[in-house]
């Protein structure tokens, strides 16, 4: 299942955002690739460590940490930190998969990707292409979101980024560990948590059914959560 979070960034971040990255130093994103991913990859990425980097995607964990739907579909203990790409010129990314275990050694941290997500930072307008194709049961499904919106979907799936053929698409990139490795079990947690969030304005405070609903959610979080 896709989970669009929208306005992740507002308007006025995006720029700031964009105002950065334009005077970033971009390298080569493929020696980041795994063995085979390596042959379909061709974009441009900054640095981990590149200061621009940390300090923007220190901005985005925080936005995220603070996000109800984020929060509600991710169930997120570890998240990675973003990732800044850039594709132009026909740059692509072909059909791949995540690492199910990755290592950040300066953490001392393995993270088990469950979920990715795509930031993007650039408006759909700016460039032709680019979409973001993440293969499930029923096909696959593009992606091109306005800017300062995200993604959500499984880094068990293949999905690939469609040649860029006009402009820059700008995006950060990251994945994370869930309380609830499970994905149907996750899905199934945020549809019961998006429906009593739905209900609860329309009932009192101290409404039976409510609270029986949120006992459920919490014994199911409980069954399902790694240990």
């Amino acid at each position: 299942m896709l989970i669009v979070v929208e306005n992740v960034l507002d308007a006025q971040e995006v720029r700031n955002f964009r105002e950065r990255l334009n005077s970033a130093r971009w390298i080569d994103g493929a020696p980041t690739a795994g063995t085979r991913s390596v042959a379909v990859k061709q974009n441009l990425q900054l640095d981990r460590n590149d200061a621009d980097a940390t300090e923007l995607g220190n901005i985005i964990l925080r936005k995220l940490g603070h996000h109800p739907l984020f929060i509600s579909a991710s169930l997120a203990e570890k998240i990675w930190p973003p990732v800044f790409n850039c594709y132009q010129n026909g740059g692509h990314y072909g059909t791949h998969s995540d690492a199910a275990l990755m290592r950040l050694p300066e953490a001392g941290m393995t993270i088990r990707s469950d979920l990715s997500a795509t930031l993007f930072l650039s408006e759909p307008d700016d460039y032709d292409g680019g979409e973001l194709l993440v293969e499930e049961q029923f096909g696959a499904q593009a992606v091109k979101l306005a800017a300062g919106d995200m993604v959500l979907y499984p880094s068990s799936s293949l999905h690939q980024v469609a040649p860029v053929t006009r402009g820059q698409r700008i995006c950060a990139i990251t994945w994370m560990q869930s309380a609830v490795a499970d994905t149907a079990a996750r899905e199934l947690l945020f549809d019961l948590d998006q429906s009593i969030q739905a209900l609860t304005p329309q009932r009192p405070k101290d409404d039976p059914d409510i609270n029986r609903l949120i006992h459920v959610y919490h014994n199911l979080l409980r069954r399902w959560a790694a240990p």
